[in-house]
């Protein structure tokens, strides 16, 4: 592992794009990340997985987060499947995790659970989230109830790997977020996005999730976004 140090130095394994259109405006994954954790001192690496491949080794950051992707991680992709062989070698090595959506639903197939296609359809908009049980370590201070992030998943974890620990759910997306030991953190939701760009997203995507779902998420748009404490709360799980 690198030497410690007052600053973080994180990997974002980049296994997805935002829409072309909504990235020209708010930025693509680099850069929405780089701005949800600008308050504190990290040094973000990209690494673009789909197009460039994977890092040399796992343990050349402090961490990796796994950023959401239009693909589902049960499509058959070969890149898919070197990107979860890469986490599953970081889990065994001890070096932590975070998976943002398609990252929360990549960990836990590699782990042994189950993601499938939603019966309910599509999570679109600000969603609340409660914590389940006593907040892990690495939360620190009071907890927004509910905790409001935005969704944008079609996907579902429907099964949790056997070791997990629950730790965000609701009642659209039971298994919302997942922890193991201190190697794995998990959000389905996108605590990196806001409500602005969570607007343009559902307006290309309207014929895709459908004019009833998406004003039902028009409407929770007003609603405030808890980014600032998830963001916190990430950093705290990453730093050695």
């Amino acid at each position: 592992m690198p030497a410690l140090s007052k600053r973080l130095l994180v990997g974002l394994l980049q296994a997805g794009y935002v829409n072309p259109e909504v990235a020209a405006r708010h930025g693509d994954y680099p850069e929405l990340f780089a701005g949800f954790l600008a308050a504190h001192p990290v040094d973000l690496v990209t690494h673009d997985v789909a197009a460039d491949g994977l890092p040399g080794a796992v343990d050349e950051v402090d961490g990796w987060i796994v950023s959401g992707s239009a693909s589902s991680v049960y499509d058959g992709d070969a890149w898919i499947g070197d990107l979860g062989a890469f986490v599953g070698d970081a889990v065994d090595a001890g070096v932590p995790l975070v998976g943002i959506c398609f990252g929360h639903q990549l960990l836990a197939q590699v782990l042994g659970g189950r993601v499938e296609k939603a019966p309910i359809g599509w999570g679109v908009g600000v969603h609340g989230y409660s914590l389940v049980g006593e907040p892990p370590p690495f939360v620190d201070g009071p907890v927004p109830q509910p905790l409001r992030l935005v969704a944008s998943h079609q996907d579902q974890v429907s099964v949790l790997p056997a070791d997990a620990r629950l730790w965000l759910s609701s009642g659209f997306c039971p298994n919302a977020g997942f922890l193991v030991d201190d190697r794995v953190l998990t959000v389905q939701a996108h605590p990196e996005f806001d409500a602005a760009l969570s607007r343009e997203l559902i307006s290309v995507r309207r014929d895709v999730i459908g004019p009833e779902r998406c004003a039902e998420a028009e409407a929770t748009l007003h609603e405030e976004v808890h980014s600032r404490p998830v963001a916190d709360w990430i950093v705290g799980f990453l730093r050695p």
